[in-house]
């Protein structure tokens, strides 16, 4: 019950403001138009719908957040608001009649000088948005004296004799002024009065500057969401400040048509900004309402003035005329320019998304250098969302990163990451809290759109530095391969070749001479051919294995584990594969099904281990699994892990460790099958 008790309350305040804005239309109604024109009292269900339009917002605060004290601020002003206009229709409907309805001199009381408390609901509105609280430190008994302020002009109106409210001003020429609603009138002199009602009525806008200056220094240390709230009552400022100007330039009968809108739009503004902050984006509205209310001004002045010299020089219908063509020549085309001038200052670049990532995207294409392309994207990124300074960092591999900035360095930052096809390949650096920084779901996706080309870009630039990397690993692999071949040949099996090609010339000059000396040579002969014939048969097992061609992966793997079984390990090797598997898969498959067959026997201290292979995909997979000791955690990699991950890397794929809580060790190396890929999964 206990929690239903703040949606009551504010359901009564809504129904008590509906109760008394009906009352004040009934009243209205019954006086007639032509006695309400003379009689001098204002129009009061404009005051009731104004208070009705306060109390809605209050007492939908009041349910979803009771303990903000603006929801009851707004509760109680929307039913005062409502309650004064009652009081005066009834004082307009009383004294319609002859004679006088009861009533009177109270209703006029409470309209008049009750009423004055109405000018608390600015300052404490200002002091307590967004949070319900008042602000810490010096502020808050800055705001109490400010509050103290505004008080003296309602608490002497109160209390002052009528004659001299009305001599300062405090009168309206009004039939009811006649009556005497000196209910609470003090023995005080005159002269104090006086100064009592001057001090109030030169407080009252000295008292709203410590508010002002509240929401001024809440709006400089909000951040994200907290901003946002802050914009909104910034908007319903410049709506109130627009709207009213307005009611200036139109007749006085207007003026309580605006004053009723003002507040009604500062109601809703207000309970937005506190329950749904992003229901639009407050930057768009804000930069189109001073466009629009700037565009209002610049026009009418414009307006009047051609429309007074085009009558005093042309007559009625060339003014017509004249009106026509400064519409389709001046405001057009000044709209469309003063449009983007707001917006750019406003909002940066993001309110045209498309010319944003198009832009980039053009940038993109110009430049050839990873530093240059990181730059475009913080370029852009800081000129669409008008950011002092915005960095691109991206990584390269190992602890190498590359970071592009625009713009000077600011203490405060946030991070977004940059991702490409699931991996995090950098990171997006803005200021953390600026002014235009705050993003909204439409600035989020606009930023999502840049950061996925930042993320191409950042990609590109990795895979550029990779693939150059690799071709120079390549071409020296392939040089130090050569090299390495030359000096086989050079220094071992060419040697050999010349000594057997001598020792058969020797033993041709001594076959007649001595046959048998001859003989042996020829026997040394053939001894260094067969160790050629071993060098050969090693060079080419270098370049690839010849079982690979024999058996295939499976039997030439199987061979290796032949050599590796002892009582104490059994090896077991398992697979089905399709033939024409790509020649460099083969040997990578086959080179890292060996090295961890050969690290098995020699450190796992297993009892039996798998070796099994499969095509999932497009992809080889090969699982080597042990039941033995594992590896213990922060044993750094030796040369023969780092060169399992080289080969399964070498070819695109990749290569795991892994050590099960239930011990062995699993090394699963997964290999593309390349241009292959089609006809190994078909089987051909």
């Amino acid at each position: 019950m206990r929690t239903r008790l703040p949606t009551i309350a504010g359901g009564l305040f809504v129904l008590l403001a509906l109760a008394s804005t009906v009352i004040s239309i009934v009243l209205e109604t019954a006086i007639g138009a032509e006695r309400r024109a003379t009689d001098g009292i204002e129009a009061g269900w404009i005051s009731g719908l104004a208070g009705l339009a306060l109390a809605v917002p209050g007492a939908l605060l009041a349910r979803k957040v009771p303990r903000n004290a603006v929801a009851w601020i707004l509760c109680v002003t929307g039913l005062h608001w409502s309650s004064d206009g009652t009081f005066a229709s009834w004082v307009a409907y009383a004294t319609a009649h002859d004679p006088w309805l009861p009533g009177v001199t109270i209703s006029w009381w409470l309209y008049q000088r009750l009423g004055a408390a109405l000018l608390f609901s600015l300052p404490l509105l200002l002091i307590f948005y967004p949070d319900g609280r008042p602000p810490e430190g010096r502020w808050r008994w800055a705001s109490f004296v400010s509050l103290g302020f505004t008080a003296v002009l309602p608490v002497t109106l109160l209390f002052v004799p009528t004659r001299i409210a009305e001599a300062q001003g405090g009168g309206d020429p009004s039939s009811a002024l006649k009556l005497s609603i000196d209910l609470l009138t003090l023995p005080l002199p005159d002269g104090v009065w006086v100064v009592l009602l001057r001090l109030g009525y030169a407080a009252l806008p000295l008292s709203l500057l410590v508010p002002f200056a509240v929401v001024f220094r809440r709006y400089r240390q909000a951040e994200g969401l907290a901003k946002t709230r802050m914009r909104w009552l910034v908007w319903a400022g410049v709506v109130d400040v627009l709207v009213m100007l307005s009611a200036l330039l139109l007749p006085q009968s207007a003026l309580s048509l605006g004053l009723f809108v003002a507040i009604v739009v500062t109601g809703g503004a207000i309970a937005v900004g506190i329950l749904r902050p992003r229901l639009v984006d407050i930057d768009r509205l804000l930069g189109g309402t001073v466009l629009y209310g700037a565009l209002a001004t610049l026009v009418v002045a414009v307006d009047a003035i051609l429309l007074a010299a085009a009558t005093t020089l042309l007559g009625e219908q060339g003014a017509a005329l004249a009106g026509l063509l400064v519409v389709m020549l001046v405001y057009g085309p000044l709209r469309h320019r003063l449009w983007q001038l707001v917006q750019r200052v406003v909002l940066g670049r993001r309110h045209d998304p498309y010319r944003v990532v198009s832009g980039l995207a053009e940038q993109l294409e110009r430049t050839d250098s990873p530093e240059d392309q990181l730059l475009a994207v913080a370029r852009s990124v800081a000129e669409a969302f008008n950011a002092p300074y915005v960095a691109v960092e991206v990584h390269r591999g190992g602890d190498s990163t590359l970071l592009a900035e625009h713009g000077q360095p600011v203490p405060d930052c946030s991070t977004l990451p940059i991702t490409y096809r699931g991996e995090t390949v950098g990171r997006l650096i803005l200021p953390a809290g600026g002014p235009r920084t705050d993003l909204s779901p439409r600035d989020e996706r606009l930023l999502a759109d840049v950061v996925r080309q930042a993320a191409a870009a950042a990609r590109s630039s990795h895979l550029a530095a990779e693939l150059q990397l690799s071709r120079e690993r390549l071409v020296g692999a392939r040089e130090e391969e050569r090299r390495r071949v030359r000096r086989d040949l050079h220094d071992g099996l060419g040697p050999a070749l010349g000594g057997v090609a001598l020792r058969i010339d020797t033993a041709r000059n001594l076959l007649k001479s001595s046959p048998s000396r001859a003989d042996d040579i020829l026997r040394q002969a053939r001894e260094d051919v067969s160790t050629a014939l071993a060098d050969v048969r090693r060079l080419v097992h270098d370049l690839r294995p010849p079982a690979l061609d024999d058996v295939g992966l499976i039997g030439a793997v199987d061979q290796i584990a032949d050599r590796l079984r002892t009582p104490a390990l059994a090896i077991r090797v398992e697979g089905a594969l399709p033939s024409g598997l790509p020649a460099a898969v083969e040997v990578a498959a086959y080179r890292i099904a060996s090295e961890a067959l050969t690290n098995v026997s020699k450190h796992a201290r297993a009892s039996s281990v798998s070796a099994d292979f499969s095509v999932v995909s497009d992809r080889l997979v090969v699982t080597v699994t042990d039941d033995g000791a594992g590896i213990a955690a922060g044993t750094p990699s030796g040369v023969g892990l780092i060169s399992l991950r080289e080969r399964a890397s070498e070819l695109g794929g990749n290569c795991e460790i892994e050590c099960p809580p239930d011990g062995g060790t699993t090394v699963r190396a997964t290999l593309p099958l390349g241009s292959s890929r089609q006809e190994v999964a078909d089987g051909r």
